[in-house]
């Protein structure tokens, strides 16, 4: 009886360690695709219309905002602080990609390739600021002024 029962147990043993040579490829997930990045970043900002000539009174009012909630972090030639500086930023950058990072900041490092490179370079996660997206095109215009005076 025990020649028998080892028998079985031996068997059984080895039937469950036998490999399947079936290729079990369709329980594989597939590998999501990456949309293609279109400069604009990430966020509800998806088209912008420049004012030529720029507008003085957005200027003075991107001005007073980037006074209050930017000068810190962020100079306005290419002196990184904690922050990269702004000279040249709308001439490296789409207008939707600077305002949706102002205003989508978050969601920008997280899934933006451009924001994620800057996040390396620059080690510090900017903060959300609770930027509204007419103040947002304020500083825009605000930036175009500064990269055409220098």
């Amino acid at each position: 009886m025990k020649n028998i029962f080892l028998c079985i147990l031996t068997l059984s043993l080895l039937a469950c360690g036998e490999k399947s040579t079936e290729n079990n490829t369709s329980n594989q997930e597939p590998t999501p695709v990456k949309p293609a990045d279109n400069g604009k970043g990430v966020g509800e900002i998806k088209e912008v219309t420049l004012n030529d000539p720029l507008n003085e009174e957005m200027i003075a009012g991107g001005q007073a905002i980037y006074d209050l909630k930017c000068s810190a972090c962020h100079k306005l030639t290419n002196q990184r602080v904690v922050g990269p500086g702004f000279a040249g930023v709308t001439k490296r950058r789409k207008p939707e990609w600077i305002m949706n990072m102002i205003t989508n900041t978050d969601a920008m490092l997280e899934k933006d390739p451009q924001a994620q490179a800057l996040l390396e370079e620059c080690l510090t996660r900017m903060p959300n600021q609770n930027v509204a997206l007419n103040d947002a095109r304020n500083i825009l215009e605000f930036f175009l002024n500064n990269d055409k005076s220098q």
